[in-house]
């Protein structure tokens, strides 16, 4: 494939030209790898792709802050001025919503506001983690390389969650198409078939009335039971919505054989990476711990948080306010405990975020390889067994007959 890419060199200057790829990611990439500053994709004869995308979709994504930390990163290394990055970025971005949010930002930074001070502004695109990374980055003048770890932290995170998320899709899809072929069994062909059975009036198996009259349930009561499950659906999501629906979801998604430790090695591996990327940084522990609470993803995790940062405040050390929770692995503290006496906390966590991450991949890879067979088996044998139980008595009726 060729790719026709408009693109910023380091220095601020506008370059245009082709590209051949086998796709569109390896294209950007290999521009990326030249040093320059990627603002639109194109596919001779196809569509665009990354910022000179068409298709504007109503909300920012973490992809888009991604290639957005490393277009600043790339611009404030090449000691291009704060505004001028903002105005350069604001003008090449196609998706609606991050548009006019750059442009808000660049008013601010005409006014005399800080870079943090001018994100903060937009806490549905910039979190309070995102806003404060930058703010340590203007009190230590690596604005650069700060923008950089943020683009490197949260992709790696994003590909943590998108992995983890991807892998429930399949059994989440073997599972509904479980349900809705042996609705339509019980529904559809089960009936037709059970006419034939009861009219021949022999006795049938305790397995085959169960069936029969299970479908017939289903058939004269099975509006009335989608609406029911609809409506629990909708209450359920509600509940979920409260802090007491919050803590009795975290709850239940943790206590769940299996499923619990992939969640929890999920939580854990954010929660190193994040407050590593910020200790690295430079920011206040007290005040990493409360960010990395607000940002977690779980409510026990951020329970545990916040109670450790109250600890802090009255003259913890990390370790030792995390060895109260039960929920925090005892390689962590250890971990955490060296990283204190010898100073290397952010690597430290940085390293065990890394261990964690491999293990969710581990984690992951593992259960897919475990549920594909048992799923498919179920819905053989659930397909056979309702079958059976109607096929049976009509096999032994034509014998009869015969």
């Amino acid at each position: 494939m060729i790719f026709d890419y408009n693109a910023f060199e380091p220095s601020g200057a506008r370059r245009t030209g082709t590209i051949e790829a086998g796709n569109a990611d390896v294209a950007l990439a290999s521009l990326q790898r030249r040093g320059l500053m990627v603002s639109s994709l194109k596919e001779q004869g196809g569509k665009k792709f990354g910022w000179g995308m068409k298709i504007d979709f109503s909300h920012v994504t973490n992809k888009d802050i991604v290639i957005l930390s490393r277009q600043i990163s790339t611009l404030f290394g090449a000691q291009v001025s704060a505004l001028q990055v903002f105005k350069l970025i604001s003008t090449e971005v196609d998706k609606e919503k991050l548009r006019k949010v750059l442009g808000e930002v660049v008013n601010d930074l005409q006014g005399g506001a800080s870079i943090s001070n001018a994100l903060s502004k937009h806490p549905t695109v910039f979190s309070e983690f995102y806003v404060n990374m930058v703010k340590a980055g203007e009190e230590s003048g690596k604005l650069d390389e700060i923008f950089g770890y943020l683009a490197e932290h949260l992709e790696k995170s994003n590909e943590l969650m998108s992995k983890a998320k991807n892998a429930l899709i399949y059994p989440a899809f073997i599972i509904v198409t479980f349900i809705v072929v042996m609705a339509l069994m019980l529904v559809k062909v089960i009936p037709n078939l059970s006419a034939i059975i009861k009219e021949s009036g022999q006795e049938l198996p305790i397995y085959t009335r169960v069936v029969i009259g299970f479908s017939d349930f289903l058939v004269n009561y099975g509006v009335f039971i989608l609406l029911a499950v609809v409506a629990l659906g909708v209450m359920l999501w509600r509940y979920s919505k409260g802090e007491s629906g919050r803590q009795a979801l975290s709850s239940f998604r943790l206590g769940v054989p299996y499923l619990g430790m992939l969640y929890s090695k999920l939580f854990l591996a954010r929660l190193a990476g994040n407050l590593s990327t910020m200790f690295l940084s430079a920011i206040p522990i007290v005040r990493a711990v409360e960010i990395t609470s607000d940002v977690v993803g779980d409510y026990t995790f951020h329970k545990v948080l916040k109670e450790t940062a109250e600890d802090l405040k009255a003259g913890n050390s990390l370790s030792q306010a995390l060895a109260k929770h039960h929920e925090m692995p005892n390689i962590i503290i250890q971990m955490i405990h060296v990283g204190e006496e010898s100073g290397e906390l952010g690597n430290i966590l940085k390293m065990l975020a890394r261990f964690y991450e491999r293990e969710v991949s581990t984690a992951v890879d593992t259960m897919v390889g475990l549920i594909e067979p048992v799923m498919i088996i179920s819905l053989a044998l659930g397909v056979g067994f309702l079958l059976a139980s109607v096929l049976m008595p009509i096999y032994n009726m034509a014998g009869a007959i015969s």
